[in-house]
């Protein structure tokens, strides 16, 4: 069979996307989702979404992992799907869609920038030092020094691994606080992809959520990937994150046919 395909990438963030509004790839095999994220055999990328109708909404989300499994939340994914959306002609001031963890609204502005409301964020559980939280998907965040020097793909992966996670998996990212109190470095390997990202929109997140500088109200998070600058805002309301928004590009690399092996 033969399929058209969309690239888009959000700060590196890269994904293959399907218009699927009338449902033909509605019976993907994980193994023809691994397939096309192939980046030696197919079109490459850290993951596979799908635009389907919703009856309510402007359109649904669905994603999956490189691995070719369907995954939780994925922040970048979101942000280039609405972004595909409006390629497409479903043009909106303001969009809702439905995700595996619910509904999100998402706004385009003049130079491009996609802003996509996360969940509220209402438990942080600490580890030693680092933190655990759930912004969509499960992260594991941790404060180093230096963490452009760090090997991302080892640690990562070995706490990825280890036995609290094993089973389910964990994101984890290494976030370097600079000079700027509102200005954080962060790198994610990624479960799923089982490697390190460009850059992760749950990560992000999560990591300038956990980085607050205003103990309580507003607070914006720049936040620097290998991919790129983006930011998150929100309110902190006690022990709480509120009116979460991860704001950043979102762009189309190129479109094409690929022959779908059975």
């Amino acid at each position: 069979m033969t399929i058209k395909f969309f690239k888009y990438q959000g700060t590196g963030n890269d994904f293959v996307i399907l218009d699927n509004r009338d449902k033909k790839y509605d019976h993907l095999t994980r193994e023809q989702v691994e397939f096309l994220c192939d980046r030696r055999f197919g079109i490459g990328a850290d993951g596979l979404m799908l635009l389907n109708l919703h009856p309510s909404c402007d359109f649904e989300m669905k994603y999956f992992n490189a691995d070719g499994n369907e995954s939780s939340m994925c922040g970048n994914g979101g942000r280039c799907l609405t972004k595909f959306a409006y390629d497409l002609g479903i043009v909106k001031t303001s969009y809702r869609f439905l995700a595996i963890d619910g509904e999100h609204e998402a706004t385009i502005d003049e130079n491009g920038i996609v802003s996509l409301r996360m969940n509220d964020v209402d438990n942080v559980e600490t580890d030693h030092g680092s933190f655990i939280l759930n912004t969509g998907s499960p992260h594991y965040v941790t404060f180093e020094d230096n963490v452009m020097e760090l090997d991302v793909f080892k640690l990562g992966r070995e706490i990825r691994n280890s036995a609290p996670f094993k089973s389910e998996g964990i994101n984890v990212n290494f976030v370097e606080q600079t000079k700027d109190a509102d200005r954080i470095i962060v790198r994610t390997y990624e479960r799923g992809v089982e490697d390190e990202t460009f850059s992760c929109g749950t990560g992000v997140t999560a990591c300038a959520l956990v980085a607050h500088h205003n103990e309580s109200g507003f607070n914006r998070v720049e936040v620097e990937t290998k991919g790129g600058l983006l930011s998150v805002e929100y309110e902190k309301v006690g022990d709480s994150y509120k009116n979460v928004w991860l704001q950043g590009p979102a762009v189309k690399v190129f479109e094409g046919t690929i022959e779908l092996r059975h």
